[in-house]
């Protein structure tokens, strides 16, 4: 038993006994690879996005984007749109509905905008792209052919639009995610001046844009009473339904939210503009409105990640002992919103004697940023991972050893003990499977042909977020079925196949006898599907609904049956019924319980994290591997191997955990290799605003990804679950950074990693 062993099992001795769930141990249904139970309808065509909903007498909108970064609207003339064939009605804001400001995206309140200004409210223009008319048409070329119609004068002012020439005026955020703008210990500075062995290096990310492949798309329709519905590509119902009802000034009852199928969100299928437009134009033209983004207006009116400016310093002993930890860092903001979370990798991975990591902002005039899978970490991890690497080479000593030798007792910043910590582990399998023991460590040692031949390696990273306040509700009907429902989103990852999984351990009952709702916010409120939240949310309230079922049904138990007069606590869900815990042979079906009625109902609550649990630092970790293959004449990069291996806690369904991390995985290739936003400092326009200009990575691009899990659980979560959309991408971009180093000997600090920054020698542009 090695040493990550034995501190874990001591660990394990000292939790809370209720922490544990009793199903935590059980292999029946969780832990199955079950195909996702969507997946026919997806590939066939069968499913229902929100463009394919239709409504008689449907109106069709069109926005017309702002052409500078700042400044006011001198002069809107709508005449040539408003006469243009089809055309019902222009909106601008001298005629726009008034609306509220919207309800900012947190972590505890319950909005999901990113943008703290209400649109076509005035006449200022706060970024290049943002909407200043609304075309409402009988159909969506007349709409599209009207808006070009538009003419807008401007009256613009100086907008701060250059991040990197900002750079001199950023200022500390008030707080990143909750934690303070800056934590440190003893005189970082001094003991890095005194270090036996240092790298002391600028890394800088720019802007990534999501393109998921279903466009941003509402459509609004109201009704006598001031009834709202609003079908929407959200990943947010709840949140959704509640930032639309304030802004627009209506109860939250009277408005309904609907979004069965999101083809991706990745973070920002969030409140924009679009939707508060769309429902502005259905209320003005009193017709159902559709309003289905542009590509380009994906880029130009939804936000994606910021970029970023990192300073990593470290110090070390010649046995690679760290002795001091510099993050500096500087992202991107828009008008206060929530800052690129950079600086959090940093605070939590490495033990090291003394510590300054902080982040600062740069407030800019351009589009939005918003959430973009593991914002803050994915990019934040680029930087100290390769910086990491970096020292190892100094050091002459294995990358991994050197992270074995900096591993943790406790939270390296909080000092609080760790629910579970497998990255060791997580990285000795990682190793054995992708062969580490036998790469090279001298750089541009390894060639085949042309290709010069490295290998890479980082840590993945992730925090543990379950978000409290969601609720389930589990029906029993007399049939002896079971129906979950909840206001879940599936972007693609599996939601309702983990859910009938989970429900159907949970409730003893075999798969084709469980089903899932999702996708309507009249159903039992649920959290946002983010921050790797939903899934461990969701499984706590199915548990509560399960708690909840059993008291229904005893209450119904016949009084000369084996559950009269028990408590839940005497009896389990098996095999289609209640039985007794302490004679498992005496038990009565669902059916009999359930008895004349149509059904029984239970809803259980997510409830707070209890306070013991704060004492712990919760994360998921993990390990990656990569192969890159380096063109010696053309820089070309091509990824041609990658071993993930993952410590996210129990894994409910290893085919669509490894499918969510593989997706990451590609994610981090683009990020890495070919992503890049750009923006014409002039203007502030982004001119990459198209699948042509953009870059990302395409079939030819990928190669085979082995994905494996420890599947340890987590002691103190749900069933000993974690998320595992976010932390796939953590640490990618860096593994990739560091194997090119290791082919070529070139060391580029700028992303992406392009051949003519290798060419160069990784000189930045």
């Amino acid at each position: 038993m090695n040493m990550v062993q034995r501190a874990t099992e001591a660990l394990n001795r000292t939790l809370p006994d209720r922490a544990v769930d009793p199903l935590s141990t059980a292999r029946r249904v969780v832990g199955q690879a079950v195909s996702r139970l969507d997946g026919p309808s997806k590939v066939t065509g069968g499913a229902t996005f929100t463009a394919d909903i239709d409504q008689p007498g449907l109106a069709y909108a069109s926005m017309v984007p702002s052409r500078v970064a700042s400044g006011r609207i001198r002069h809107i003339d709508v005449t040539r749109a408003a006469n243009a064939p089809g055309v019902i009605d222009v909106i601008t804001h001298h005629n726009a509905p008034a609306m509220d400001t919207p309800v900012l995206m947190t972590l505890t309140a319950k909005g999901c905008a990113f943008t703290d200004v209400a649109p076509l409210q005035d006449d200022v223009v706060r970024w290049n792209g943002q909407a200043v008319a609304v075309v409402v048409a009988e159909s969506q070329e007349c709409a599209d052919s009207a808006a070009r119609l538009v003419d807008v004068v401007y009256d613009a002012a100086p907008a701060r639009t250059s991040f990197r020439g900002l750079l001199s005026e950023a200022v500390f955020p008030a707080d990143v995610l909750g934690e303070p703008s800056e934590v440190s210990r003893g005189d970082v500075e001094d003991t890095l001046s005194q270090a036996a062995f240092v790298v002391d290096e600028v890394y800088t990310t720019p802007p990534h844009h999501h393109m998921a492949i279903e466009l941003h798309a509402t459509m609004a329709q109201w009704s006598p009473g001031d009834k709202l519905h609003v079908w929407d590509s959200t990943q947010a119902l709840g949140r959704t339904r509640h930032s639309i009802a304030h802004a627009v000034g209506v109860p939250e009852e009277n408005v309904t939210v609907t979004c069965r199928a999101v083809g991706g969100g990745f973070g920002n299928k969030t409140v924009w503009d679009h939707q508060l437009l769309c429902v502005a134009a259905a209320r003005v033209t009193g017709r159902p409105v559709r309003l289905v983004l542009r590509r380009q207006d994906v880029f130009r009116m939804t936000g994606g990640r910021a970029p970023t400016w990192q300073r990593v310093a470290l110090g070390a002993a010649p046995d690679g002992h760290l002795q001091a930890l510099v993050h500096d860092s500087v992202t991107g903001i828009v008008h206060e919103n929530s800052p690129e979370q950079v600086s959090v990798p940093a605070r939590h991975l490495y033990a090291s004697d003394t510590y300054r990591i902080g982040q600062k902002k740069v407030v800019l005039d351009v589009v939005p940023n918003a959430s973009m899978r593991a914002p803050g970490d994915s990019v934040g991890s680029f930087a100290l991972e390769s910086a990491i690497d970096e020292l190892a080479g100094h050091l002459g000593i294995d990358p991994i050893e050197l992270r074995s030798r900096n591993e943790p007792a406790v939270d390296p910043t909080e000092g609080t003990r760790f629910s579970k910590r497998h990255l060791m582990e997580a990285y000795r399998r990682g190793a054995e499977r992708f062969g580490w023991p036998d790469r090279n460590r001298v750089p541009g040692a390894r060639r085949d042909g042309r290709w010069l031949v490295g290998h890479g390696t980082a840590s993945a990273f992730y925090p543990y977020i379950r978000m409290p306040g969601g609720k389930a509700r589990i029906r029993i009907t007399a049939d002896g079925h079971a129906v979950v429902t909840a206001a879940a989103n599936d972007m693609g990852m599996g939601t309702e196949t983990v859910q009938v999984q989970h429900a159907a351990e949970r409730l003893g009952l075999p798969l084709d006898r469980v089903s899932f709702e999702f996708g309507d916010s009249t159903l039992p409120d649920s959290p946002i599907a983010a921050g790797s939240a939903q899934t461990a949310s969701l499984v706590i309230t199915v548990a509560q609904a399960a708690e909840e079922l059993k008291k229904v049904l005893l209450r119904r138990a016949p009084r000369h049956s084996a559950l009269h007069g028990l408590k839940p606590a005497d009896v389990v869900f098996r095999d289609g019924g209640l039985y007794r815990v302490s004679d498992p042979a005496q038990g009565v079906s669902f059916e009999t319980l359930v008895g004349e009625v149509r059904h029984v109902d239970a809803v259980g609550s997510s409830p707070m994290l209890p306070l013991e649990f704060m004492k712990y630092s919760m994360h998921g970790y993990g390990a990656h591997f990569c192969e890159v293959r380096v063109d010696a004449t053309t820089g070309e990069t091509r990824v041609s191997r990658w071993v993930a291996c993952i410590d996210a806690g129990r894994i409910i369904n290893p085919k669509t955990a490894a499918s969510q991390i593989r997706g990451a995985v590609i994610m981090g290739i683009g990020s890495a290799l070919m992503e890049e936003g750009l923006v014409d400092s002039r203007a502030g326009r982004t001119v990459t605003a198209s699948a042509a200009d953009y870059h990302m990575p395409v079939h030819a691009d990928v190669c085979d990804i082995d994905v494996s899990f420890l599947d340890i659980p987590d002691p103190l979560t749900p069933m000993g679950v974690h998320g595992v959309g976010e932390i796939g991408i953590v640490g990618v971009a860096a593994a990739i950074a560091n194997a090119v180093h290791n082919a070529t000997g070139v060391r580029v600090r700028d992303l992406p990693i392009t051949l003519d920054k290798i060419i160069d020698g990784g000189a930045a542009r």
